[in-house]
């Protein structure tokens, strides 16, 4: 069974399932390289609007798989530097790969993201959240910096870096109530309605024109790294001259002044 499956409820988005609902949805390498190939394939299809990542069951990612973890650190000394550095680069990679990727992505965070996880929803460009939810940096908890696979670059620009340090050097859980209070969440939802809570943001952002949502994206994130206001709105300038000259900027204008939905053709 394919630990990774997406699900197309309407056109345009996609819902990703994290499918190792046994282990919470643990990160073995197998899940890593599956998600990498099922978000480069989305990445490239033009059809797909926004993205939806969600896990199977109760959990939406616990992290590393432990167990696949201990099996490596037993044979960690037949495997070369250059080896291990693959393989962690290969987890962390799905962050940048999450950021990168043109669809916006809303995580549908089900129940416990931790480690590797908590990464997951940090690189999704918004989250919602179940009541059953938890938010953990479990890395220190394992005898690893607390430090990985982007969770120092992405909480502080979440959460307040006060919040972000304690999490990270204590591993605390962090429930769904205080993580809506510290927005790191957008909203939290009775268990059982993450993923259509999800997919009421998605339908929100898929009424936009896809040139516009796209830029947004893409803008929001580099702006994030903007050594100052004048090099963010530079980028902003630009942007909005290329977007001007799209057919569905137009369309736009038009179907707001006619009061009519409008039709876009992502030209």
């Amino acid at each position: 069974m394919s630990t990774v499956l997406v699900d197309r409820p309407s056109p345009g988005v996609a819902v990703v399932t994290l499918n190792r609902p046994r282990s919470l949805n643990a990160m073995s390498l197998e899940l890593v390289h599956e998600l990498h190939a099922v978000l480069d394939d989305l990445a490239a299809d033009a059809d797909c609007r926004a993205i939806v990542l969600t896990g199977a069951g109760r959990g939406f990612c616990s992290g590393h798989d432990l167990g696949e973890m201990r099996t490596d650190g037993a044979s960690s000394q037949r495997m070369s530097p250059v080896e291990m550095m693959g393989v962690q680069e290969a987890f962390a990679g799905l962050t940048v790969r999450l950021r990168t990727v043109p669809q916006p992505v809303v995580a549908a965070v089900n129940g416990p993201a931790a480690g590797g996880g908590l990464a997951l929803a940090l690189a999704a460009d918004t989250r919602v959240c179940s009541e059953s939810a938890t938010f953990g940096a479990a890395f220190v908890r394992i005898g690893l910096s607390g430090c990985d696979v982007g969770v120092s670059y992405l909480l502080p620009r979440v959460v307040s870096t006060t919040l972000a340090f304690e999490m990270m050097l204590t591993g605390r859980l962090v429930d769904a109530a205080e993580a809506e209070r510290a927005g790191l969440v957008l909203r939290v939802v009775p268990d059982g309605d993450v993923v259509p809570a999800a997919l009421e943001v998605v339908d929100r952002i898929c009424a936009n024109s896809p040139f516009g949502v796209r830029m947004t994206k893409e803008v929001m994130w580099a702006n994030l790294d903007a050594p100052s206001l004048q090099t963010a709105i530079d980028l902003e300038n630009r942007t909005q001259i290329v977007c001007v000259q799209t057919s569905d900027q137009s369309e736009a204008i038009a179907a707001f002044m006619d009061k009519r939905p409008p039709e876009f053709t992502n030209s």
